[in-house]
């Protein structure tokens, strides 16, 4: 039996709740053993990714709601919310960093035992990134932009750990102490960048916003499987909320055929983009009557009511289908 595409979503996004809340203890325990605030930055961003986390969990498992009468779109948008609370946090937690590296800039504090708060923040990385890529491979494969945005997150905050890591060490050879607070004004930068990206993304998304990439791959998918009385194609729209798609244009066909044949014909393009997006998708298309002006292009043989000579096969562009005509 197939696995359930929501239940595995859970278990991911549980998995990396569980590993934050370890992940957390442990730079916590080594802040206070080391006194450091760079080791600070990365305490302070875990509690940012345990609460994300959480949150995201939170919408995963709603998101997975069937629809109702409340919802008639399901309750995908959800996981937009819970990233952008994310962005939210994640910019939070950078401008709390630089404030606390400036003043520890100024009187910076005694710092001990740094051998062990940087194995610490290194493991701490390690694992970070392998939950990183874990959540983005499994957000992709099953349309979570709540696990993609979790796991880009964890993977930048690995990024940012070789970066502290290796300032960690200067510290430690150096014992130049203001080292310690000009690396968390940087990666407390980096950080508050993090969260302006992610907010950035998810704005973009529940504003419903042209998504150019599936676009195009609907595109590549009406040309690879056109059919001859497909004449013309366009007002193209896709909304996505969560992991279901909303597909809805408009089929010219020839005027003279019946209602039967119409809905023969745009049963065929909806196969057709059915088998394009496995996920859930609902798909709306309306026939148009063909004019004269399609004539030239077309393919219909042996049309006793064509006006002018046929002249070409037009391919459908991005352009042309998203172009909003009336019927």
């Amino acid at each position: 039996m197939e696995a359930n595409p929501d239940k595995i979503k859970q278990r991911v996004q549980t998995i990396v709740v569980i590993c934050g809340i370890v992940l957390l203890v442990g730079k916590f325990g080594a802040y206070y053993l080391t006194n450091s605030v760079g080791i600070l930055t990365d305490a302070m961003e875990s509690i940012v990714n345990v609460v994300a986390g959480l949150i995201s969990l939170y919408a995963i498992r709603l998101s997975a709601k069937p629809k109702d009468n409340d919802h008639p779109f399901g309750h995908g948008k959800i996981e937009l919310i819970s990233a952008s609370i994310e962005g939210i946090l994640i910019f939070g937690a950078g401008g709390i960093i630089i404030y606390e590296g400036i003043q520890r800039l100024f009187s910076p504090p005694e710092i001990q035992k740094l051998d062990i708060g940087i194995a610490v923040i290194a493991i701490a990385g390690v694992v970070n990134y392998i939950l990183g890529w874990y959540s983005i491979r499994q957000g992709k494969k099953y349309d979570s932009i709540a696990l993609v945005a979790g796991g880009k997150h964890l993977q930048s905050d690995t990024y940012s750990t070789i970066g502290l890591v290796a300032g960690l060490l200067i510290l430690y050879f150096t014992k130049i102490t203001w080292i310690d607070s000009a690396l968390a004004i940087i990666f407390g930068g980096v950080i508050a960048i993090t969260g302006i990206g992610i907010l950035r993304n998810t704005i973009k998304n529940l504003i419903d916003t042209a998504d150019r990439a599936t676009l195009e791959r609907i595109t590549k998918v009406i040309n690879e499987n056109r059919k001859e009385d497909w004449i013309d194609i366009h007002n193209l729209k896709v909304l996505k909320y969560g992991s279901d798609y909303f597909i809805d244009c408009d089929l010219t066909l020839p005027w003279f055929y019946n209602i039967t044949e119409g809905h023969r014909r745009c049963e065929d393009l909806r196969r057709c983009l059915l088998d394009a997006f496995p996920q859930d998708a609902q798909i709306s298309i309306h026939a148009d009557p063909c004019l004269e002006k399609y004539c030239s292009v077309c393919q219909v043989k042996n049309c006793k009511y064509r006006k002018k000579p046929f002249v070409k096969v037009q391919n459908f562009s991005l352009e042309k289908l998203i172009t909003a005509e009336d019927g």
